[in-house]
């Protein structure tokens, strides 16, 4: 791979998303044995988030300890951008303090492109507004990867909110490039037909989408991003289109659940299927570690 940014799965070739996940699983080796490595010794990756995380903003910071590199994190309520300073400013002084790569997260989609532009640093998408969340997609096609070898043919069924959602539209592009089916299904109010012309296959009934499907992915209910009324209630969407045991049944036989997390348990999905032998929630997280190695790995041994 010879970019010097990762913005989006929509940028990337087969070739390159193959390449990326390869090097995945040679870094998860390293999480599972000594979790330290000198591979980005003398190294230093900054993470500046706009928005709140706990998974992706951690597992950057154990991605880079656990190769070797200088870690740094904005804490943007403290920074000097509550003082008025531009984004810009601020990401082009992290980059006069040495940083090689910078990982962004920002409420406004197409943010982290318009950084990179103004950069020398590696700049890695993090999500950006309800455009693209790559890493999280790579982290998906990781664990679909480990538990059914390969991606042809698969039908990937993924439920909830996705006209607010990142994550399935990185999904939609990764998963489509490397030949999966991906399904999309939801309340009118929260999945556009307009899906049918990105690829994907629009569902308004979860019972037809889950039907036959290899992974069964639920997204998290973004009220954070949504206008009222798109739904009557919590209780109503869970009963309509929560996913369960019964509609898991649907699925095939040796079908997994995902669900990129924090999980609001009993409304995307039930407490018992979340833990469940199919679940590989937990999997995913530990993925999320390995992939970000791998993005680390890649962009620095192509700035040498």
């Amino acid at each position: 791979m010879n970019r010097k940014d990762i913005l989006g799965i929509r940028d990337l070739s087969k070739d390159e998303l193959i390449e990326i996940l390869d090097t995945a699983k040679e870094m998860k080796r390293i999480i599972m044995g000594e979790k330290y490595s000198e591979i980005l010794k003398g190294k230093t990756v900054v993470t500046i988030f706009f928005e709140p995380s706990t998974r992706t903003r951690l597992s950057f910071e154990m991605a880079v300890k656990y190769l070797g590199a200088h870690f740094g994190n904005i804490e943007i309520s403290s920074s000097s951008i509550v003082k008025g300073e531009s984004l810009i400013d601020t990401v082009r002084t992290v980059e006069m303090m040495k940083a090689d790569v910078i990982v962004i997260r920002h409420n406004m989609s197409g943010t982290p492109h318009f950084v990179a532009k103004y950069l020398n640093a590696s700049v890695i998408n993090a999500g950006d507004g309800i455009n693209e969340h790559p890493t999280q997609a790579l982290l998906d096609m990781m664990t679909i990867r480990e538990k059914k070898l390969h991606f042809e043919g698969l039908k990937v069924a993924i439920i909830g909110d996705i006209i607010h959602s990142r994550v399935a539209r990185s999904n939609l592009w990764g998963l489509k490039k490397l030949g999966a089916e991906v399904r999309f299904a939801g309340p009118s109010t929260l999945l556009s037909e307009d899906f049918n012309k990105l690829g994907a296959k629009v569902y308004y009934n979860v019972d037809e989408a889950i039907k036959d499907a290899d992974v069964v992915m639920g997204l998290r209910i973004q009220l954070e991003r949504q206008k009222s009324g798109l739904f009557p209630s919590i209780d109503e969407y869970a009963k309509y289109f929560g996913i369960n045991s019964e509609r898991m049944k649907l699925a095939k036989p040796d079908a997994i659940l995902m669900h990129p997390g924090p999980v609001n348990r009993n409304v995307e999905l039930t407490s018992e299927i979340a833990n469940a032998g199919y679940s590989v929630i937990e999997k995913q997280v530990t993925n999320g570690v390995a992939v970000r190695m791998a993005l680390l790995k890649l962009l620095c041994e192509r700035s040498e």
